[in-house]
């Protein structure tokens, strides 16, 4: 019976993804202790540290269909940790005693951590493959809409037009970031632990550093210049990267359930038949996914400041910060998964309504074009001076409530300088985008 959301029957696909489930199960944590064990094995006894005959026994013990769950689950609440009851199996499943080879030199925590990574790496492709859809969203809407205008907005309130594909494509530079942030942690924390009772590998008289190449190599996992055991930083910068990626798309739900609000109405999550509604107001659509994006990167942000809390171990084997990892990275990888995959199906089908946009830069009458006024204004009569003038003429038309244009064209100091042509081209929004077409531009060009 599931107590988790992540693992409820009912939640579960919408606050986490299936294949990252399949990434932190415990089918697929024990498949890894039994690669790494297998891997081991054939590694020493390749070097002669064991007989070669057990290795083959050990490598053919190693299968997960042999693995007694009641029994696992038995002895791991009877030892505290689970290693030891694989490393049972595996000995019982092999012939003539040949099964006391395995786990040579090895001690649990090299085992647990090293299985940990395999899983890092699997969940990072997840996050990587998923990263690369919504880059690639993202940059379709910026292309498509580099010439869209929307207001822009501070505080809550109307403030420039800009273009919605400069507002695409200022989310996506963020995203390329964090792709890039990805390549650049995986050599960093894809490297496996073989190090012993206190790392030091004093438990192979010889062959201990060839065992630790060989079975890194063999794993395909970077071999560490020292034991880890106690030293955090690779799973707390795991976390840190999630958290991160988080607030990015956080940052886009945030926009797109603004824009989705009633008086707004520019963008939309992608329609469904009922997604959404209420069961009391038949008119409404909410925004759903954004919903969902919001509560998981919440959590998130806060089992990544419990990874750091982590790094803070006692001496070389640690008395409890160690299992806070066991709870908080698989459901910060989870949760994650989830938050992605809302992002991906909001920005794979999001409606843009590009009318209403426009509607929206008029609502004003031309008072969102104030800072180009008195920027056109300014070589005539001075900046401030323009500012202070279009500051009360701005207070003016709203008081008449008349097109801030007309206003202007009736003032005698300003019309001394500038004809009604030239401020109808001040506050024409289209007129004043600034270099947002060529900041989408660069972005684009950017890409890989």
């Amino acid at each position: 019976m599931a107590a988790s959301i992540i693992d409820s029957r009912i939640f579960g696909d919408i606050f986490s993804d299936a294949r990252m489930r399949a990434v932190w199960s415990d089918e697929n944590r024990t498949a890894k202790y039994l690669d790494i064990e297998r891997a081991l094995a054939k590694v020493q006894g390749a070097l002669g540290l064991i007989p070669k005959e057990a290795a083959d026994e050990i490598v053919k013990a190693c299968d997960i269909g042999r693995i007694d769950w009641a029994t696992l689950k038995a002895k791991t609440e009877q030892i505290g940790y689970p290693i030891i009851a694989v490393v049972n199996q595996i000995n019982a499943n092999c012939r003539d005693r040949l099964g006391e080879y395995c786990h040579w030199g090895a001690t649990t925590q090299d085992i647990t951590d090293t299985a940990t990574v395999l899983q890092i790496r699997e969940a990072l492709a997840l996050v990587e493959s998923d990263l690369a859809e919504i880059s690639a969203s993202l940059a379709a809407l910026a292309k498509k809409h580099r010439d869209t205008p929307v207001i822009g907005r501070s505080n809550l309130q109307q403030a420039t037009p800009i273009t919605f594909g400069y507002k695409m494509a200022s989310i996506l530079a963020g995203i390329e970031r964090h792709r890039e942030r990805l390549r650049q942690l995986k050599p960093r924390v894809l490297v496996g632990e073989f190090g012993g009772a206190s790392g030091t590998l004093s438990s192979l008289e010889k062959g201990a550093m060839e065992t630790q190449a060989g079975l890194m190599e063999e794993l395909g996992l970077g071999q560490p210049l020292i034991s880890w055991h106690t030293v955090r930083d690779n799973f707390a910068e795991v976390g840190a990267f999630l958290g991160l990626v988080g607030g990015s798309l956080g940052k886009i739900a945030m926009d797109v359930k603004l824009m989705m609000q009633t008086e707004v109405a520019e963008v939309y999550e992608p329609f469904a038949p009922g997604r959404g509604s209420s069961s009391t107001m038949p008119q409404k659509r909410n925004p759903i996914s954004c919903l969902y994006i919001h509560a998981n990167i919440s959590v998130v942000r806060q089992h990544a400041a419990a990874l750091m809390d982590a790094m803070v171990a006692d001496h070389e084997r640690s008395t409890g910060p160690w299992e806070i990892e066991w709870v908080a990275m698989p459901e910060i990888f989870c949760l994650m998964s989830g938050a992605l995959k809302q992002a991906r199906f909001i920005l794979a089908g999001l409606e843009v309504d590009a009318a209403q946009m426009r509607r929206n830069i008029d609502l004003t009458h031309g008072l969102v074009m104030s800072e180009a006024v008195m920027m056109g204004l300014g070589p005539y009569i001075g900046r401030e001076y323009a500012h202070d003038l279009v500051y009360d003429l701005c207070r003016q038309a709203l008081a008449e409530k008349r097109p801030l244009i007309d206003i202007l064209a009736a003032h005698p100091e300003i019309v001394r300088h500038v004809d009604r042509a030239t401020l109808e081209s001040f506050c024409d929004p289209m007129m004043n985008l600034g270099q947002a077409g060529v900041m989408v531009d660069r972005v684009l060009n950017s890409l890989e």
